[in-house]
This record gives structure tokens, sequence and C-alpha cells, in this order.
């Protein structure tokens, strides 16, 4: 019997002997047993067999039908050994249908290691030789399903001349790039780049729209691995994502879907354009155009109800928002694109909900978006309280900690912890590792700090790791102003009947070490403390109640009233014949400790601890271990860490820095010993910290736009400095008075490992002897798509007008890599603010009124005379705004300090802006000639 006929994915209908039980399936027949089953397909097997090995020759239609048959049981599940040799005769074949099946059988069935490879390769080259678009589509297809190291060494070569050759079909086109790209991803070292390359990415301009998408997307794989090769791919780009954007629906019918024109090609190419940092400024120009339409047509009305309408829209959307996050250069497009972004937060579609607030996690981290993305704060936090969806809720959290900055840290910890009592509790854990990381990097006053933490294992102790309790432990005994406040605030939490155990352990290390600040008080005298400890003894676990027989042997040195309270409870059974060795150990030690050592032995055995030497947040190091593998994204990191100045204001100065570390500076660690230097300079040069090589390479000169982003980061701290497509440098850095911390952040885009990295800071003899830099080595091989990061300490001895250069060495792909750029550490990072009244500042200007203390700059505005970002740049440079001080209030005025190591310059500054003539004026008085030079320059150069 013949089949009605069978649809393949080539498209063509084929009539073909019915299979088996398929056309013949009755109520009885469904019923068979697998046995049934196999027994019939054997039977077909041997009858196909047999037709094979006959004496008289098979037609084609009929070895047709019969590899067909043979493809179709091997699609049920059923293993075919013969057939091979006939399917490659069909390729031979010149009637379409029955080359067609030959293609779709070896495809399926042949495996590379076949000895039927040559034949089949010998076959495919005819086809590709014949010029017929059929054919050649045929071949081009079998290619790139098989898609095996042995086809891209038999036809890499052969295939991009196809696709640029200029008599080759449209429709050939399409199929020659997306095999292509198919073999360079399965075998990118066997696909050649030549002069095809440069001829490729003219296909951007091709008029069919289908050989510009296949293109698009071919071109986009080898310009992440070979960017210089197809930069000129860009301006191609913009132009064909204009003429799109542009045009009225009604122009591309062909490619228009639901009234929006070719929406796949356009988010091809903006994600084309993400492989590339912003383009030059005529090409820009017109980028920015197409970016502010695409912004302009999601807020005209829909021109269809169906959700393919909306959703064909909103994918080029958001990947125009992408790129404009991935330039991070437009202020106006940033802004656009928040604002766009929450219209979507209240969108009763949950998937534009969830992409809406993973999208302003992004932008939260450009210090031009920052602000526009925390006026929906609200929304975020009724998101959070009001969504049904568990990742939409989670991706609320993100943002909101995204967007935190010290103005409204404490508003946002309130809102998680509220949220945390309800919270899913697959994202506890999270919410409790940013709320810590969130409390400790914004605490001003450190009571909330501990208020904070305390309310947190309240609420979700099983989720609090031993991170966050250290952590806490560690800032208390830091911090002598808290001492008290903390020792009283865990005392009455350890009053509650139920306490979780987390508590119990910060309540016994605290009190064991300050309880003797609140023992004046009758309701907290020291038996009632160690009874309240005592109470909680039998509930803990081993290590709890270790803890606690540390807390009771303090006790004992603090108040001896309760010596003997205590040497009961370390005499008693429970204790000295404990299962538990480290228990029993710890009570036989401490009980003895306590009966023969005179009252001086015992103060100095068990003095109070000394300060913590500070380091990196463990809190942080766990957080990112839990979303996962480092990535490049985490990168962004880097850029969410925002100047405090900028967006809470100037930091309070400490009020006494020589014996408790500043808030900013015990959270970085500034006070402690600065690591010993990598190496020892080199004999003769500027200074090198080399942190691997004896002997490195010659210095690359400083790459394309270092110094733009050098002038970048003079008024910030964080963001991206560097990015090409295999690199990418982050920085987060923060300084106080004379002493600085800078993380280098080194990311891997690629799939493939750097060896050999080699990070290196170099410093001229004067910069030498005016900064001090010490770094911590990084791993020598980073792997793709990873990212290792990198300390230096930085410590300004006097004042100096050059930037180190930091140079980075690796090996990838065999291929030896060189990297320099400007590390954007400037005179001004030292600047502490200063408030001032209008009458002190003009006597103090008055005093600085000598030729050698004044410099001044008459510049034309390179950037938009907007008064709110002028204010932003002059708190990042690190001075103090004063308000009202000027009698012109279109001025702007500013005071500080330069700290460093042998003494502190005082700095006025006035800044005159003239509208009309788009000029500034720039004037700045310090004590000593060159930092006034040098400010000058540096602030001039933002304007």
């Amino acid at each position: 019997m013949e089949s009605p006929g069978l649809t393949f994915p080539f498209g063509t209908e084929l009539r073909c002997h019915t299979l088996f039980f398929c056309c013949e399936a009755t109520p009885e027949s469904e019923g068979k047993s697998k046995e049934a089953e196999i027994k019939r397909i054997n039977k077909e097997l041997a009858n196909i067999r047999s037709k094979f090995k006959g004496d008289k020759a098979l037609d084609g239609y009929s070895k047709k039908k019969y590899v067909c048959k043979l493809l179709f049981i091997f699609l049920l599940g059923h293993d075919i050994d013969f057939g091979h040799m006939e399917a490659v005769n069909l390729l031979s074949s010149n009637r379409y249908t029955e080359k067609q099946i030959g293609y779709l059988f070896i495809s399926v069935l042949v495996n590379s290691n076949s000895e039927l490879i040559r034949l089949i390769n010998n076959a495919i080259k005819n086809d590709l030789a014949s010029r017929n678009p059929t054919f050649m589509g045929l071949a081009l297809h079998c290619i790139a399903n098989v898609g095996s190291r042995e086809m891209a060494e038999a036809f890499a070569g052969e295939i991009p001349k196809i696709l640029v050759a200029g008599d080759t079909m449209d429709s050939v086109k399409q199929s020659a790039a997306l095999c292509l790209l198919r073999l360079y991803r399965t075998s990118p070292d066997l696909v050649p780049m030549g002069d095809w390359t440069s001829r490729v990415v003219h296909l951007l301009n091709d008029q069919h729209l289908g050989v510009v998408t296949a293109a698009t997307s071919l071109i986009t794989t080898l310009a992440q691995k070979n960017p210089e090769e197809f930069k000129t791919s860009v301006s191609l780009a913009v132009s064909r994502l204009s003429r799109i954007v542009t045009s009225a629906s009604t122009d591309l019918q062909d490619y228009t879907y639901y009234f929006v024109p070719a929406p796949w090609l356009s988010v091809k190419l903006l994600r084309l354009l993400q492989c590339y940092p912003p383009p030059d400024p005529a090409v820009r120009g017109r980028l920015t155009e197409c970016l502010e339409t695409i912004l302009n047509k999601a807020q005209e009305p829909p021109k269809s109800k169906k959700v393919q309408h909306s959703n064909a829209k909103n994918a080029v959307l958001f990947e125009a928002i992408s790129l404009i996050i991935h330039h991070d250069s437009e202020p106006n497009l940033l802004v656009r694109a928040c604002n766009q972004l929450g219209q979507f937060l209240q969108h009763r579609e949950t998937n534009l909900r969830y992409l809406a607030l993973e999208s302003m996690c992004t932008l939260a981290s450009s210090e031009f978006s920052h602000e526009a993305v925390k006026t929906h704060i609200e929304t975020v936090i009724n998101a959070l309280k009001t969504e049904r969806d568990v990742s939409v809720r989670q991706r609320a959290v993100d943002l909101l900690y995204a967007m935190c900055d010290r103005s409204n840290a404490q508003q946002i910890v309130a809102e998680m912890l509220s949220y945390l009592e309800t919270a899913d509790y697959s994202i506890r854990e999270e919410i409790v590792l940013k709320v810590a990381i969130l409390a400790e990097k914004y605490a001003v006053d450190y009571t909330w700090y501990v208020d904070t933490i305390l309310n947190l294992i309240r609420i979700a102790g099983d989720y609090v790791s031993e991170e966050v309790w250290y952590r806490v432990i560690q800032i208390v005994i830091n911090r002598d102003d808290v001492q008290g406040y903390a020792a009283k605030t865990v005392f009455e939490a350890l009053q509650a009947p139920a306490c979780h155990e987390n508590l119990v352990k910060v309540g016994g290390y605290i009190l064991g070490e300050f309880g003797n600040l609140i023992a004046g008080d009758p309701r907290s005298s020291p038996l009632i403390q160690f009874n309240l400890l005592h109470s909680k003894f039998h509930l803990c676990s081993v290590p709890t109640r270790a803890l606690l027989l540390s807390t009771y042997i303090k006790f004992v040195n603090l108040f001896p009233e309760v010596k003997t309270t205590i040497q009961d409870v370390l005499r008693s059974d429970s204790q000295l014949k404990n299962a538990d060795v480290e228990l029993q150990q710890r009570a036989v030690e401490y009980l003895r400790l306590s009966t023969v050592a005179s009252t001086d032995i015992l103060a100095t055995v068990l003095e109070e601890m000394p300060p913590f030497p500070e380091r990196e947040s463990s809190i942080l190091a766990k957080l990112k271990k839990k979303k996962g593998p480092n990535t490049v994204t985490d990168l962004e990191e880097a850029k969410r860490e925002r100047s405090a100045d900028v967006n809470g204001g100037p930091e309070p100065a400490p009020a006494s820095a020589a014996s408790t570390p500043s808030p900013s500076a015990d959270l970085l660690g500034l006070g402690a010993a600065p690591p010993a230097p990598a190496g020892p300079p080199p004999s003769s040069g500027g200074l090198l910290v080399d942190v691997f090589s004896d002997s490195p390479s010659a210095v690359a000169p400083l790459a394309p736009g270092s110094e733009d982003n050098f002038a970048r980061f003079v008024c910030k701290n964080n963001g991206v400095l560097f990015e090409n497509q295999l690199l990418q440098i982050g920085l987060k850095s923060e300084f106080r008075q004379n002493l600085g911390r800078m993380f280098i952040f080194y990311g891997n885009k690629t799939s493939t490992q750097f060896l050999n990295f080699t990070p290196t800071l170099i410093c001229s003899d004067d910069l030498q002897t005016n900064l001090s830099l010490q770094t911590k080595p990084v791993d020598p091989t980073v792997d793709g798509g990873a990212q290792v990061q990198q300390i230096v300490n930085i410590e300004c001895v006097c004042d100096f007008t050059e930037a180190p250069v930091l140079n980075i060495q690796f090996r990838y792909g065999g291929t030896f890599q060189n990297v320099s750029v400007k590390l954007p550490i400037t005179l001004n990072k030292f600047f502490q603010p200063t408030e001032m009244a209008s009458q002190d500042f003009f006597q103090r200007w008055k005093q600085l009124s000598s030729p050698q203390q004044e410099v001044q700059n008459i510049f034309k505005a390179k950037h938009p005379m907007d008064t709110e970002i002028t204010k932003a740049k002059i708190i990042g440079f690190g001075s103090a705004l004063l308000e009202d001080v000027d009698p012109n209030p279109a001025n702007f005025v500013g005071a500080g300090i330069i700290h460093t190591k042998t003494t502190q310059i005082g700095c006025l500054l006035r800044l005159e802006p003239n509208l009309q003539a788009q000029m500034y004026r720039l004037t700045l008085r310090t004590s000593k000639e060159t930092v006034s030079q040098r400010l000058c320059e540096l602030l001039s150069e933002q304007f």
C-alpha cells in the first residue's frame, strides 16, 4: 500500500510505502505488544534488505522509498546497519526528491567516522560546484546538520568563497552564512580568516534582508573573537538599523511582523553593536537617533492588540536598552531607558515586569541613570509585597540592592527585613546576605548596624551564615563607640523566651568581651548576665556550648564575684565527664586556669580581644558564590559601587582618626598594615611592581581611548576602565584621607583560558617617591568567562601630577596579548570635603591671594551645561559644594583639604558658567602652586 505522504524537514511531501502498522492501526493492533512491533519491523527490514541485494537493479524512486523507510525505522528508535551506500548513491541523482532523501539520511544516520565520508564529501563538492541553487542549498544544509570536524576540514575554505561570490543566489548566501556559522562554532580553528572577511561585512548592505539577517548572525559571532577584522561592520550595522527603524511597516512587507519592521534583524544588529565600544562621533550621532526612535516608538499606542505585536516591539526595545547600558555614555538615553522600564514595572504582563526589573538592575550601576532608577523605589517595594511570581520578587530584591546608597539605605534595609518574614525559603539566604552587606556598607551610625543584624538573626536566624555573625563581632570589637550599646542590646535580646542559636553565639561573644560595660546596672549585673547565658546552654549545639564555656572563663576575669558560681558549673559532671572531648577539655583547662592562676596572669591570658585586622568582607564573597560562578557580568558589581559623595553626600569625618578607624576606613581595611610589595623595584628605570614575572616583555603603548576613560574616572571611583573583545577591566575603589584601596577586576570575555596572566603597575621615579602602591598577586590562569580580582593599597606621600600605568600581558589561544591603560589614581582622590560658611570662605579666599597660590582657566564647554550634572561632578571631584556662598547663584564654589602623608593642603574653588557664550571660568586657590595647577587641569577636563 502507498501512504498518502510524509513531510520531512526539507519541506517536500514524499509518497512512499505504508510504514508497517502505522496505516493499519485498529483497536486490536493498537494493543499489540512491543514484541509484535519488533517482529513487524524485522519483517520489513528483511524485505528492504532483500530488495537492496536482489539481482534486479532498483530505480531511483524505489531506492528513495526504501531509504525513507529505513530512516523512519531509525527515528522509531531501532538500529539501522545497512542502506548507507544506497543513500549515498541517491546524492548523485539529478532528481530533487531523491537527492533530498539521500541528504536527509546522511544528516541523521552517518557519523563522522564512517568509511563513506569521502564519498559523501565528493558528492557534496559536486553539488557545491554545480551552481544549481537547489542542490547547493541541500549540500550546505547537510554540512551544517552534520557539523563535524571532518566537514569543517573539507569545506571551511570553500564556503566563504560561495558566500561572497557575486553570482551566488540570495537563498544560497543565506544557507552559506548559517553553514559557516555552524562550522565556526564547532571548529573555530579550522575556519580561516582571509580576504573574504572584509567582503562579508558588506553583506550588511545587501538588498535581501534574509541575507542580511544570516550575515549579521555570522559577523556577530566572528567579531567576538576577531574584533579588528570586523570593526568596519559598526558603521554598516548602524546604517542598516537606521533604515529599518525609520521605515514604515509597509516598506518591508515581507519582513514586517505584526506591524514591526524586521524585528529579528533589528535585534541581531543591536547585539552586533554590543560587541564594540561606542563608535566615533559621526556614527554615534546616527546611532543615537536610532535608539531615540526606538524609545519614541515604545511610547506610541500599539498598532495591534495581539501579543505577537507587543512581543516583537518589546524585543527590539529591550535590546536597544541593553545597547544603551553597554555604551554607558549618553546620560539622556540612559534616563529615558530608565523611565521606559519604569512604565513596565506595573504592566499586567509578568514577563515584562521581570525583564524591566532585570534591566533596571544594570541601569542602577550607571552614574548617569542611578538617580533616575531611585525614583521608582516605591514601585519596586510594592512589587516586593504584591507580586505573585517568586522570580519577579527576587528581581525586585536585586534591584533594591542595586539602587541602594547612603541616602536610602535605611529604608531599603527596613523593607527587605519586612519582606524577609514572608519571603520564599529559596531566596531567604540571599536576602540575608544582601541585608548584611548593605547594613555594613552604608552604616554611618553603627548602633543601627547592630540593631539591623540582631533583627536579621531574629527574623531568619536559620539563614544567617557564620560569615554574617563573625562580621558583626569584628565590627563591634573594632569600634569603641558601639561596644557598650552592642552589649546592652544583645543582653536585652537574649531575654526572649526563644532565641536563635546564632543570637546566643553573638551574645556570648560580646558579653564575654564587653559585659563589664553594662554590669553597673542592677538589671544586668554579672550574675544575671551569667544566668541568662547559662539558661540557653543546654539548648545549644556543641560549638555554641564551647563558645559559652570560653565566655564563662572571661567572666571569671571580668567579674571575680561570680568566680565560684562558674567554677561549680565547670566542676559539674556534665562538663568534666562530657562525652564530647572538646567540651570536656575546655571545662578541665578553664577550671584549672581559674584555680591556679594569679589575678595578673588571669588578666593577661584573658585580656580583651585586640582589634581584628581589616580584610575584604567574606559576606560579599559568599553572595557571589551563591549567585553562581564568577562570570564577566560580575564586573557590574564594580560599577554598582558608586561614589558615596555623589549619591549620599559627603561622609562625616571621624571623631578620632588616631584611635578609631573611620567608617570608611574600617570597612576597607585602610588602617591595616599594608601587604609586602610584590617584588623589589628594578635597579634602573621607573618603579615596576611586577606581580609574577621577573623579566616582563616590553610594555605596550596606551590602549586607544585610555585617556578618555581616565578622564571619566576623575569624578567617580567605580566602573569599567577598559574593554575590548577579549578583556574587561573594572574598578571599585574608595579613599579616606591619604589612604586608598582599589579593587581591579579582570574579566575574560572569551571561552578560552588566559595563560601567564601578568598585571603590572608601572610608576615613574617621581611618582614612586610621591605615591606608594602595594599589590596582591592574581592567579596566572583566567578561565573562559571568569574573572579574577587584584587589590591595590594606595598611600599618598606627597602631591603628584602623573598617574601609574597598568600593563596586562597574557597569552590567548597561543597569541601574546599586551595591553596598557592609565590607572585613575589622581590627586583629587585624596580630597576631603570641608563645609564653610560664606564669611569664612571669602576670608580664606583673600588669604590665598598671592599669584603663586591661584590658577585660573577659561575654557569652552565640552558637554551640555546642566546644573545638576555640574553639581554632581564637583561633589564627585571630592570637594564640598557650598550653597548660598557666592553672591551669584549661578556660580559654584567648593572647599576641601588634600591629605598627604607629609602635609595637608587647603583648597578653594570657584566655577563660573556663562550659558550664552557656552564658556566656563574655573579658579582654584590652594597653599601650594603645583596642587592648584594639577587640580585645575583635572577639573577643567570634566566640563
